[in-house]
């Protein structure tokens, strides 16, 4: 598992609400650009990071990390498996709070190495899915008090 128990919730609700997705472009056929919009209806900044520093969803875009101007709350990397690790390596560079590699990005040294530096983080998994999980099981009741998502 690349998560611990409860991580994903606080990620989402209790780690601050600007993100930097790296990878983001303004290309709507991306996987990213979706994300980023469900990222945005649940209250989120969603800060682009990719080389061609292109707005999108109105928001400016960086060609790196190091470039945004503003603490980023959480990383979360667009990018394959091969180039994960030296964002991760950015992401605690930075000061950001938590990591978060997107579905089939795995790169399991990463995970140590951020996880060694204090900052959460989620490996293979998507934000969007998630978020939409914990709403449905608000909307059957919850889960009981302590009961971790992941």
């Amino acid at each position: 598992m690349y998560a611990e128990p409860g991580i994903i919730r606080k990620i989402i609700e209790e780690t601050g609400d600007t993100w930097a997705l790296v990878g983001l472009s303004s290309n709507r056929q991306r996987a990213a650009y979706g994300v980023a919009e469900v990222l945005r209806r649940h209250g989120k900044r969603v800060v682009p990071v990719h080389p061609k520093a292109e707005a999108v969803h109105g928001e400016q875009g960086y060609a790196r990390l190091a470039d945004i101007p503003f603490p980023v709350d959480v990383v979360d990397v667009f990018v394959n498996s091969g180039l994960a690790g030296p964002v991760a390596d950015e992401a605690v560079a930075i000061g950001a709070q938590a990591v978060w590699f997107q579905l089939g990005v795995v790169d399991e040294a990463a995970y140590e190495r951020t996880r060694a530096a204090g900052l959460d983080m989620v490996m293979d998994r998507c934000p969007a899915i998630e978020l939409g999980s914990m709403r449905a099981r608000n909307a059957r009741g919850g889960r009981p008090v302590g009961e971790p998502l992941a």
